[in-house]
């Protein structure tokens, strides 16, 4: 994904992300925005083209205490609608054919699924993340950005597996920060890590119901 323009802390662990861009028609901006949030655990009610930003500066009075809203700008690059490499096969096909309960199941388990179970054993015998996801990168040379992929990846596996261990939410964030701390830039590490742990946590609730 291309470095955000600005990010928004709007209320306790809770963002709203912005990019400038050129050359999106309204359709490919909304469809865009549909996958972001799919891919991302965001809202897929709020991307119509529409939006209504908090501004930096004032107060969130749902909270109490009210929550100030702040601001970074982690980038002040022009994006276009090819830098948006939403490399999750997974969304798009969610996006493209939702489920409607009569659709029968895959008979094979895609590469991405073969590399999920990979990783997860992997890590459960205590193999070393870093080690992985450079060893995932290099087998993955197809994907757009393979070490994204990779990196991606491992840490979901890890965050599940740590909160399945029983390691608090807010320290399993902390750890994904520390791993990645010299790979990401500082603006994006810590809310990547809070979606990351927030995307763990929900696969595991969803087993549970399952």
């Amino acid at each position: 994904m291309p470095t955000p323009t600005v990010i928004l802390s709007t209320s306790p662990g809770k963002y709203q992300v912005l990019w400038r861009v050129d050359s999106f028609e309204f359709e490919r901006q909304e469809t865009t925005l549909k996958l972001l949030a799919l891919a991302f655990g965001g809202d897929p009610a709020c991307t119509d083209c529409n939006r209504v930003l908090r501004l930096p500066g004032l107060l969130n009075c749902k909270y109490d205490p009210a929550y100030r809203v702040t601001v970074e700008y982690p980038c002040d690059a022009v994006w276009n609608p090819g830098d948006f490499r939403l490399d999750i096969p997974a969304t798009e096909e969610a996006f493209s054919h939702p489920s409607n309960g009569s659709r029968k199941p895959p008979q094979k388990h895609t590469h991405s699924e073969q590399d999920w179970a990979w990783v997860t054993h992997e890590l459960a015998s205590g193999k070393d993340a870093a080690k992985l996801t450079w060893l995932l990168a290099s087998r993955r040379s197809d994907k757009p950005n393979p070490l994204y992929y990779a990196q991606r990846t491992v840490d979901v596996a890890s965050a599940r597996l740590w909160l399945i261990e029983g390691n608090h939410l807010d320290d399993v964030i902390i750890m994904l920060e520390s791993r990645r701390r010299f790979e990401i830039p500082a603006a994006l590490c810590s809310a990547r890590a809070r979606e990351i742990a927030a995307t763990a946590q929900r696969m595991i609730a969803r087993r549970k119901l399952a």
